[in-house]
């Protein structure tokens, strides 16, 4: 006799922190006449296969705003250092929105400042996020990729990944990885592929749960990427390919770029 299949369950989480250090207050910065975070979770709101959507912050205005548009929020700690800690720190909860035990639960973990995320990019990584053994529990992690330009490849700004022939992330850095020997940087991407990393990380809930326990990485903290964390511990990290990056907003600049494609305040 076959066993009933396990339930399974997405849950899209936006960790929203007001007090940004480079460009404070930019989750609610206006854009086309509506909050920048307000586009994300519209955004999101498109995607198919969501069980919940919830932010996830430690600012009252922002709870208030969020709820008041109609979509669930979920007070944290100030004291948290990354989207990724701030989840983690109510990890319980997201779970139990989603409806499902904590392994079977995937939590999308998506920035509140990509304005011009695209929905299919969550579709994607929900299709692909299935243990090919098992369709009824999600890998640990799965996060997009996308192939870089030449102009891209030693922007420090950039985060890079180094993948194996199988998708998995081997590392994440600020530099150029491969290192091509004995030729001039600016001719290396004729001789491979070099990725750029899209910031949105689809966690199993109990990769998540476990957060805290994880080491510290000397790696994340020189490269300031806390990614590598995992890396370090040992957790798998796969990686899917999509088209181009998600716009994110971390300077005026790139604030006035969002503006300009969005179109001007009604």
């Amino acid at each position: 006799m076959t066993e009933p299949r396990s339930q399974s369950a997405v849950v899209v989480a936006v960790p929203a922190r007001l007090a940004s250090s480079r460009l404070p207050g930019k989750v609610m910065a206006d854009i086309a006449g509506q909050p920048m975070l307000r586009h994300v979770l519209e955004r999101c709101s498109k995607a198919r296969g969501v069980a919940a959507l919830l932010t996830c912050s430690d600012s009252t205005e922002v709870l208030t705003a969020v709820r008041g548009w109609g979509f669930k929020a979920l007070e944290t700690s100030q004291g948290c250092c990354s989207g990724s800690e701030r989840l983690a720190s109510v990890v319980e909860e997201l779970v139990a929105a989603g409806g499902a035990a904590t392994e079977h639960t995937l939590v999308i973990n998506v920035q509140a400042d990509q304005p011009l995320l695209d929905p299919t990019i969550l579709e994607k990584m929900i299709a692909l996020a299935a243990d090919a053994n098992s369709t009824e529990v999600w890998v640990p992690v799965i996060t997009p990729v996308y192939s870089l330009g030449p102009e891209k490849i030693h922007d420090p700004n950039v985060v890079k990944v180094l993948r194996s022939s199988d998708g998995r992330a081997i590392t994440f850095s600020r530099s150029a990885l491969p290192h091509v020997r004995d030729l001039n940087p600016d001719q290396w991407h004729r001789c491979t592929t070099y990725w750029g990393h899209v910031g949105i990380y689809g966690y199993r809930a109990d990769v998540l749960a476990g957060w805290s326990e994880l080491p510290p990485s000397t790696m994340g903290e020189l490269e300031m990427l806390e990614q590598l964390q995992l890396i370090e511990a040992g957790i798998p990290v796969a990686t899917f390919s999509v088209e181009k990056d998600c716009l994110s907003v971390d300077t005026l600049a790139q604030l006035e770029q969002a503006r300009a494609v969005m179109g001007p305040s009604p």
